[in-house]
């Protein structure tokens, strides 16, 4: 009998701490203001003949109101990657660390960033938040400083700026609203492969494959009681299906409230067809009670609106449009 009311009692509390802790607030980095410095970093791809950009990028946030530095040693070229392991390292340790930079914006992604997670020293970090902004190989960074309690931004880097900013006004407008504190609120067309529902919850996630990679690390998030985004590019089908049922086994979907899908871009033909749709691989590995939102516009596609990860958000999924808005 004691053993059985000890056990309820366990029940209890573990239940308890789980209810408290999906809504969990991570902390908040300061929102920018006019006069703040930020510096742009390269940790991951390459930069050549992208200096152009850069400088475009740089002149966008200079018009409103922000200063902006470069990394050191950002445009150096070290075959796949912006500079050695060590450089790279170094301009974001660097950024890290001084209490001057008030948000980290990362140039491009490409692949890179995991090579550097363990070698940077987060304390000053933890002491003094900032945000880290940037998505595709970014998300090895949004997984791992979630898992240090803080929010991060997923969205335009300053490669994006190759685009027109005619032709980006919501993807540029909605990382200014992120990084200056104002409201985001999203209402999307439904699809009609949504599953409808409302929901509360953390947003997490990012690029698939990185999520994928992250498992078994350090860096690798708890979903429970949150709502997942996901994006990808220039994969077949079949390697999508086989990064969704490896997050699957490792009970990344099990406990999940809410699912986002973003831009799944270029996707490749395999000379043998796949024989469905990337709507139905997902739908057939997220369990039949989780509401599911296809078609956000965030990724590699010039519409790629912000959102701030770690943050909680409320998903209103109809038949004809649906909700997402950043509490």
């Amino acid at each position: 009998m004691k053993k059985r009311i000890f056990l309820l009692f366990s029940i209890l509390i573990i239940s308890s701490v789980f209810s408290q802790t999906q809504f969990m607030k991570l902390v908040t980095p300061p929102y920018l203001q006019k006069g703040d410095t930020i510096e742009i970093v390269a940790p991951a791809g390459i930069l050549k003949n992208r200096k152009h950009v850069i400088d475009k990028a740089k002149r966008l946030a200079e018009s409103w109101g922000l200063k902006v530095v470069y990394g050191k040693h950002m445009f150096n070229q070290n075959h796949h990657f912006a500079g050695t392991d060590e450089e790279r390292c170094q301009d974001f340790q660097d950024a890290l660390d001084n209490p001057n930079i008030k948000a980290i914006w990362s140039a491009r992604g490409g692949y890179g960033s995991v090579r550097i997670l363990d070698k940077l020293d987060f304390t000053k970090f933890k002491e003094n938040p900032k945000w880290v902004i940037g998505y595709s190989d970014i998300t090895a960074f949004h997984n791992h400083i979630h898992n240090l309690g803080v929010e991060t931004i997923h969205g335009m880097m300053g490669t994006s700026l190759q685009d027109k900013l005619e032709d980006i006004p919501k993807t540029v407008e909605t990382l200014r609203k992120a990084l200056f504190g104002e409201e985001l609120e999203y209402k999307i067309e439904s699809s009609i492969y949504n599953r409808v529902g409302e929901v509360k919850g953390i947003l997490v996630g990012g690029n698939i494959a990185i999520l994928t990679s992250m498992l078994g690390s350090d860096s690798q998030m708890s979903t429970d009681g949150k709502i997942l985004f996901i994006e990808e590019i220039g994969e077949y089908k079949y390697s999508i299906d086989r990064m969704l049922q490896s997050l699957k086994r490792a009970g990344y979907f099990k406990n999940i409230k809410g699912f986002i899908v973003g831009n799944m871009t270029k996707i490749k033909k395999n000379t043998t067809p796949w024989g469905s749709s990337i709507e139905q691989l997902i739908i057939d590995v997220i369990p039949k009670e989780i509401p599911i939102l296809f078609n956000f516009p965030a990724g590699h596609e010039p519409d790629n609106r912000a959102l701030i990860m770690g943050r909680v958000i409320k998903m209103d999924i109809k038949e004809k449009v649906a909700t997402v808005k950043f509490k």
